[in-house]
């Protein structure tokens, strides 16, 4: 009977081992980073030299690094307006992994030979005027990116920016989305958002940013209009809360559509 028990017991440690053994492939995933890379341009010129290296050098050399999901946006006012961007947001699964992808890059012979021209070319013939770069940390009501379920061909990707006057108001407005309902909100409405982020790094602070998608520009309009009238909305901006009126310093909203290459 000692013997039994005493099999059963090294029977349950040895367990115990392999289980701590194996952890980490059962913990649960933590939240997202995302890069949104910002190229300025001023010319079409610009805009196909950023587009051929974006496509044909820049996303392989992702996807062979790991990273399964970029997106490519450009503004619907691209074609018209002087000043012309392009929009990248990469997908991380750690800061870490963020934070080694340089150093990946360099190690991939493929893609730092057909960089080169892009990487070395001279200030006369430079294929952008500056780029941003500007990290981000998924919100926890909504820690990992969602693929768009919208297909259509004249889908508009929103990306909008909140910015606050202090720390302090700037966590109170992002409780709102994570805490306050409105993430829920946006969900029950049919807003299809990609990601919701607080940026941790970058040339406005303390601000956040969140990317829905809608069918058409139509949709749109139509969408953030059932939003304003909604009354779980109007529940939750008038909560006392939420009343502080000066929680946003300045929202930037910027409309586009996804490259032909995007993966979503």
């Amino acid at each position: 009977m000692l013997m039994n028990y005493s099999n059963k017991a090294i029977t349950f440690l040895l367990f115990v081992v392999i289980l701590f053994s194996f952890q980490p492939a059962f913990a649960k995933k933590g939240p997202d980073f995302y890069e949104l890379k910002i190229y300025h341009l001023k010319s079409a010129e610009q805009l196909q030299k950023v587009d051929d290296y974006l496509e044909h050098t820049y996303l392989p050399a992702l996807h062979r690094a790991g990273i399964k999901h970029v997106g490519v946006f450009k503004p619907v006012t691209n074609d018209t307006a002087i000043s012309k961007a392009v929009y990248v947001v990469i997908t991380f699964n750690s800061a870490a992994e963020w934070l080694a992808l340089d150093k990946k890059l360099l190690k991939d012979n493929v893609y730092v030979s057909a960089a080169e021209s892009f990487i070395a070319a001279s200030a006369e013939n430079r294929p952008y005027e500056r780029f941003e770069s500007i990290l981000l940390e998924a919100f926890s009501g909504q820690p990992n990116l969602f693929l768009p379920a919208v297909k259509s061909p004249d889908r508009i990707y929103e990306l909008r920016s909140y910015e606050s006057p202090t720390e302090d108001l700037h966590r109170k407005k992002m409780a709102m989305f994570n805490t306050g309902g409105e993430i829920p909100l946006f969900n029950r409405l049919g807003f299809n958002p990609v990601f919701y982020g607080k940026v941790i790094s970058g040339s406005h602070m303390p601000n956040f940013m969140y990317m829905p998608i809608f069918e058409n520009m139509k949709e749109h309009d139509a969408q953030w209009k059932r939003f304003g009238d909604d009354p779980q909305w109007k529940d939750i901006s008038t909560r006392p809360e939420n009343e502080n009126k000066v929680s946003v310093s300045r929202i930037e909203s910027v409309l586009m559509h996804a490259a032909s290459y995007s993966d979503f």
